[in-house]
């Protein structure tokens, strides 16, 4: 009935998801909205760099987790929000209504001199930009070069160390900054400035950085600082998209929140973590405090929806701080009292791999069980609970084409041909126009509907490009689950707003359709469009031409993964982002290259739509190290998931051979199961004369097709073969 949507990732957020997981809220529909899909934890990234956890070890990766709470995670970036309309703008989407919300974003860098933008300075906030840049300067780093960090606070004294232990000892590494670990006791200044000695790391402090030039950091004392490689680890500030929301901020620009983490100004916002200022207990910006407010966080917001007494959240005057001072070592400070050794670093490793388990190792629902009385020779027949949405639900082709077999043959003086191409081609008399028209559709494999309506418009509109028309109108039959009318509203606009701008982008317009109600998010899309200059069909190829694939394969065993939580969310997203590109810069390429015939690759798969292109007598002759495949689909195709139609795809490959003539029906290898695998919004296949196919195929990557593939050729032999 209700939306709760989540800014950020952070600390507090992923303790609120689990504990969502665990305890749903009833009646609320939660929504994170986060950058990036995985989520570092701080804590763990200077052992990061240093070499003691890998990048996975680091990372919570927020699409398992939401899918364990019952959350929707958008991969997108708050540009301002409207509190009075609760509504949030968005870079790379429309807008999203709200009935509640909750800030865990953390803070942003804070200001540099004046002159940075002439500098290459790397801010280490946000983590997610700053690792691709360390590692960029890893790739790049020469054994004389000098890295500068401006800051001398925890986080800055940390990486020092860590990026000690992972360059040369002859690159040079220094710290600047006004005083070294602000907060801490003497004693543990002193045995960090030891360390830093012995580690050969300089330590300019008194004198920070102001300002910068084309030779360097100028200090405010005047001295000029050089190096090759210079990162920024100084203070923190709001998020600038914050200011103009109507929030009460602190004089830095925080959000003030009460002792129940909710804000000032709003009670249906609440805010925790560095964006935050807890008002009369003010703390220094760490993620301790975040970690701290998760739990208080959580059942703040599940008791604002049923107006019970909220929690207090009182944060502890001094927090223990670990810091990692070298290859298993660290130093641990709180008040007056130190201590470092190889236990203080075994401590923190033991608390923060315990923190991390909790996201990265959820609890398994149990599976469903079959009847009791169902006999068990027929229990092995039971479908898969985890039934795929997109390509991945379609009947097999078999089944398909018996009941079409059994149809009375369908004629009308207005088709001039329709079953067995990919869009039927209407004529309403003599001198009308010929139209083409062709109907596509599934149930969501996402559970955001603006994305899924771009997606599966994309994908409709693949069979009238396919072959070399242009889409004019379209007729939807949107689909959702039952949900109170503010939510039902939100959806259906989102999934439509995803629609026509596809439509937008091609020419074609949303003339009309139908709504209804149903157990799972569906659309359903007609299309209607005009041939282009040259009509293409899936038959014409002609023998000796080259088959061309413009787009990498996968997506059914991907999404199938993302069901199971068995692929990471960041390859799930490049492969959503791969689905929601059109074809129509790859038709445009192959009609100048005078293409043959051709297809879009969807449900059946590449095997199973050639085998419909070449179904008149042709042979074929493909090379399997040729078909291009998403990242990552070969590590899940070497294990067990699979698409739900894959089985069925698979049938085709009792038709083909290997090069000396067996039976390809029984044959494991992942390329061939690479090659049945269902896709969705998949790419363009055609028969290109050989002369052209070279150039063809590098205009296509030109073109931004860069997986595009020359998979082999066309012979007049009726043999099919796979070498």
């Amino acid at each position: 009935m209700r939306d709760l949507v989540l800014i950020g990732g952070g600390h507090a957020h992923v303790q609120v998801l689990r504990k969502l997981g665990m305890q749903p809220m009833p009646g609320v529909r939660v929504t994170v909205i986060a950058r990036e899909p995985h989520t570092p934890y701080s804590g763990m990234l200077p052992g990061h760099l240093a070499g003691a956890y890998s990048a996975d070890e680091m990372h919570i990766d927020l699409g398992p987790l939401c899918r364990f709470a019952g959350a929707r995670l958008l991969c997108d970036e708050v540009t301002a929000m409207d509190l009075e309309a609760r509504v949030l703008t968005l870079a790379g989407r429309p807008a999203l209504s709200f009935d509640a919300l909750s800030l865990n974003t953390g803070a942003s860098p804070g200001a540099l001199g004046a002159g940075a933008a002439a500098s290459d300075i790397v801010r280490v906030k946000p983590i997610g930009r700053f690792l691709p840049a360390w590692q960029q300067c890893l790739e790049t780093l020469s054994p004389d070069d000098r890295i500068l960090l401006m800051g001398a606070g925890a986080g800055a004294v940390e990486l020092a160390f860590a990026m000690r232990q992972a360059v040369p000892a002859s690159v040079g590494l220094a710290l600047v900054g006004r005083t070294l670990l602000p907060g801490f006791n003497d004693r543990a200044r002193a045995q960090v400035r030891l360390q830093l000695g012995r580690q050969k790391i300089a330590l300019l402090e008194g004198d920070p950085v102001a300002s910068w030039s084309p030779s360097g950091a100028q200090t405010e004392a005047g001295e000029c600082l050089q190096a090759e490689h210079y990162f920024d680890v100084t203070g923190v500030q709001a998020p600038t998209w914050l200011a103009d929301s109507g929030l009460l901020f602190d004089e830095d620009g925080f959000v003030r929140v009460d002792e129940h983490l909710r804000a000032l100004s709003h009670s249906f916002v609440f805010a925790a973590g560095d964006v935050a200022h807890l008002e009369g207990q003010p703390r220094p910006k760490s993620g301790v405090y975040a970690v701290r407010a998760g739990p208080v966080l959580y059942e703040n917001l599940r008791r604002s929806w049923t107006r019970l007494p909220l929690k207090r959240y009182r944060a502890q005057r001094q927090a223990l701080a670990i810091l990692r001072t070298g290859p298993g070592q660290a130093l641990a400070a709180r008040g007056p009292l130190t201590a470092r050794g190889g236990w203080v670093w075994r401590l923190k490793d033991a608390i923060d791999r315990r923190f991390m388990t909790r996201f990265q190792a959820l609890p398994r629902m149990p599976e469903p069980l079959p009847p009791p009385e169902l006999d068990a020779t027929l229990q092995g027949e039971l479908p898969d609970p985890m039934r795929c949405g997109g390509c991945g639900g379609k009947i097999p082709a078999a089944t398909l084409a018996r009941v079409l077999g059994r149809l009375p043959p369908q004629t009308h003086p207005s088709l001039v041909a329709g079953v067995g191409d990919d869009a039927a081609r209407l004529q309403f008399g003599p001198s009308a126009p010929e139209v083409l028209a062709t109907v596509d559709g599934f149930s969501a494999f996402i559970d955001d509907p603006y994305r899924f309506g771009r997606i599966a418009c994309l994908h409709a509109l693949g069979d009238v490009l396919a072959m070399g028309g242009q889409p004019t109108a379209v007729l939807a039959l949107a689909t959702l689950p039952a949900m109170g009318p503010a939510l039902l509203e939100r959806d259906l606009s989102a999934m439509l707003a995803g629609v026509t701008e596809v439509l937008a982008e091609h020419g074609a317009v949303l003339a009309g359709g139908h709504s209804a109600e149903g157990p799972t998010m569906a659309l359903g899309l007609t299309i209607l469009g005009a041939p282009g200059a040259r009509l293409l069909s899936k038959r014409g190829m002609a023998p000796g031409a080259r088959l061309i694939l413009t787009r990498g394969l996968g997506t059914g065993v991907i999404l199938a993964a993302a069901m199971r939580d068995a692929v990471p969310t960041r390859v799930v997203q490049a492969t959503l982002d791969e689905m929601d590109q059109s074809s129509r810069a790859a038709l445009e390429v192959l009609l100048a290259h005078d293409a043959q015939a051709a297809t879009d690759i969807t449900g059946f798969g590449l095997l199973g739509h050639l085998a419909e292109m070449a179904d008149d007598g042709l042979g074929l002759v493909l090379d399997r190290q040729q078909f291009p495949a998403l990242d990552g689909v070969q590590t899940l195709l070497e294990g067990p998931v699979r698409s739900s139609l894959h089985a069925a795809n698979r049938s085709v490959l009792a038709r083909f051979s290997d090069a000396a003539g067996v039976s390809l029906a029984t044959a494991q290898d992942w390329r061939l199961d690479l090659a049945c695998d269902p896709q969705t919004a998949g790419g363009l296949l055609a028969a290109v004369p050989e002369a052209r196919a070279q150039d063809c195929l590098a205009a296509l990557r030109a073109a931004g097709c860069a997986a595009a593939s020359d998979i082999g050729a066309v012979t007049e032999s009726g043999d099919w073969q796979i070498v």
